[in-house]
């Protein structure tokens, strides 16, 4: 009898280690701010317009309070090129014009992100190499994914382009044609 209460009592113990164990890992996870939860996804699939072979993919998570958005691009002319998020996700016209203008809904004036005044659609510039390809990751808690909020960026759209943003500028940071469109929408 002695034997069996002594073997409940130590698996007594290993059960509350191990839940002690599981509380402070939650706890640490929410100290750093990450998110044990689900994640919401948003994507848009680039193609060219303005008569360009652009092609590529821009790629929106959100963990907690935080959305990152990874663009890649690939057969696009090397250096840097513009790109932006704006206010329509449409992007039936050939020139890509059909996206209206950058996405604003804090109503400021055009510029670089995270220095002074921006859009929420100044992403930056993409730095496209030799090869034609290109990327660029943005980490903000200013965006949300399929909350239908303002700062929502479904339903917009992305473009990419023909030179680079001078981040100076009004409205849109003279970045020339839109050489490639697409629509974001909700990954359900």
């Amino acid at each position: 009898m002695k034997k069996n209460y002594i073997k409940n009592r130590i698996n007594a113990v290993i059960l509350l280690c191990a839940a002690v164990t599981i509380v402070l890992a939650g706890c640490e996870y929410i100290e750093k701010g990450i998110s044990t939860g689900p994640s919401k996804q948003a994507s848009a699939i680039i193609n060219p317009s303005s008569g360009s072979t652009v092609s590529g993919t821009a790629t929106f998570t959100q963990t907690g309070q935080n959305v990152m958005v990874r663009i890649e691009v690939e057969n696009v002319s090397p250096g840097e090129h513009g790109v932006h998020i704006h206010e329509n996700g449409d992007c039936s016209a050939p020139d890509g014009t059909s996206a209206g203008g950058h996405w604003n809904p804090t109503d400021v004036a055009h510029g670089k992100w995270g220095e002074g005044e921006f859009h929420l659609g100044d992403i930056g510039n993409i730095v496209v190499g030799e090869d034609g390809t290109g990327s660029i990751e943005l980490v903000t808690d200013l965006w949300e994914i399929g909350t239908g909020s303002n700062v929502d960026v479904v339903g917009k759209g992305i473009i990419v382009h023909a030179g680079p943003d001078d981040f100076v500028s009004q409205p849109s940071g003279n970045a020339g044609a839109r050489i490639g469109c697409g629509v974001i929408e909700l990954v359900e």
